[in-house]
């Protein structure tokens, strides 16, 4: 914890500004009528039958012709949700102190990959990098780079406008990178459609609202064991969809259900298991961190998976393409997911994480420097979502993955003899 408070000393005159003004914001866009994957879902159905959840959400989501975040921008104040980068940057510079600790603390590596994996419109990928160019005195000549892996065209080219300006190239089909540039502070920069194309070496991984939109199979538990539910046409309105139980098993029900599953519901996302075993083989051969922060829970919940649309509950078979859908992380999947090899932590509440960074100091500076009574109102009002229980303080969890020799030193002290020493997870010790 002495890293991260040697790191606050360094920065005492960070300036804050409101969110709504911020650059990477744009409201400016709308949704067309799009009945196209109705259809094609429709056709898929009455072809093959009945499709699984986890299908269903591929297609909604990130079909190339018409998938949700393959056609639009659905971030913010006009789209279908706001995340936390987009109401207070405090955020995004608490998480750039954090990445900075954990170099420091695994041994200043002489090379430094930030690597975000969905990165909305780049707002916190911004506010992280304007922290690193406080932070020079700390960073030194350690070579920097940024590592985006996205998918969808639309908040790429955003993210690229947000963080470039015009410094940036379309790279060439046999390149692992599809698009390559320079940030405003003059550190390269790239982008990815997979997780394998990003470089190996010291890599810190943030996942901000990333898992909670991968594909999901969703489980009941019946008299005749585990069965799968399944999305198929409505008999009695063949233009709409509905959900069903498989007579028989899947071999999804068959392989994905821990033999001592005590809950009669389940939803498994066996791609983000695929993501966290990918990032947790880099981080113990490459070294580094990953922070996984996303509304979630630690193998208790059941059924969790629903739509938003316009800052409102949607219902998830309707208008498949027009609508955000998600389902809660299982946390412990994940953690079971990483292996042995690394080391995991949380989850933690956003509440306590923040606290735990120093957002309270934060703020203070912020409200000592200003003056004007709306954008004073509007700071308050920002930290409270961030961290009031009600809000979104309980609602979003954060959780590491860090490589094994960084937690080695305590591997032999008895609990509580000493605080941890990864920031966020241990109450700041001022």
């Amino acid at each position: 914890m002495r890293t991260l408070l040697r790191l606050k000393r360094l920065m005492p005159e960070v300036r804050w500004t409101m969110w709504q003004n911020r650059s990477c914001s744009n409201s400016s866009w709308s949704l067309e009528s799009n009945t196209s994957i109705l259809k094609h879902l429709i056709s898929k159905i009455t072809a093959t039958g009945p499709i699984s959840v986890a299908e269903y959400m591929k297609e909604a989501l990130t079909n190339p012709v018409a998938g949700y975040y393959v056609k639009n921008d659905m971030l913010g104040a006009g789209g279908d949700f706001i995340t936390s980068p987009e109401i207070s940057q405090i955020f995004g510079e608490l998480l750039g102190v954090w990445c900075v600790s954990e170099w420091m603390a695994a041994g200043k590596s002489s090379m430094f990959q930030l690597v975000e994996l969905g990165p909305g419109r780049g707002s916190l990928a911004s506010d992280i990098l304007r922290v690193f160019s406080q932070l020079k005195a700390v960073l030194g000549e350690t070579d920097i780079s940024v590592h985006l892996v996205e998918v969808s065209p639309k908040l790429s080219q955003f993210q690229a406008e947000c963080l470039t300006g015009d410094k940036m190239q379309t790279c060439n089909d046999d390149q692992p990178a599809y698009r390559s540039g320079s940030t405003h502070t003059g550190l390269p920069i790239y982008w990815y459609h997979r997780i394998e194309d990003v470089p190996r070496g010291f890599s810190v991984f943030l996942a901000h609202e990333f898992f909670d939109a991968l594909p999901i199979h969703k489980f009941q538990k019946t008299e005749k064991g585990w069965r799968e539910v399944m999305v198929d046409i409505d008999p009695e309105n063949p233009e709409k969809l509905r959900f069903v139980v498989s007579h028989s098993p899947t071999l999804a029900s068959s392989i994905l259900i821990q033999n001592n599953e005590s809950r009669q519901h389940v939803e498994v996302c066996p791609e983000g298991g695929v993501i966290v075993q990918k990032l947790a083989s880099r981080i113990a051969e490459d070294g580094g961190a990953a922070l996984i922060v996303d509304y979630g829970h630690d193998g208790t919940k059941t059924d969790t998976f629903r739509g938003f649309k316009g800052h409102q509950l949607h219902n998830v078979l309707e208008a498949p393409g027009m609508a955000d859908l998600t389902a809660d992380v299982d946390f412990s999947y994940l953690r079971k997911m990483t292996g042995n090899e690394v080391t995991c932590l949380g989850p933690i509440t956003q509440r306590s994480f923040l606290k735990n960074m120093g957002i309270d100091s934060r703020l203070e500076v912020l409200l000592m420097n200003c003056h004007d009574p709306s954008t004073r109102a509007q700071f308050i009002h920002s930290y409270d979502m961030l961290i009031n229980p009600e809000k979104m303080g309980h609602r979003f969890q954060f959780f590491s993955v860090l490589n094994q020799g960084r937690l080695a030193q305590y591997k032999g002290m008895q609990k509580n003899t000493a605080p941890l020493p990864v920031a966020g997870f241990a109450e700041l010790d001022v």
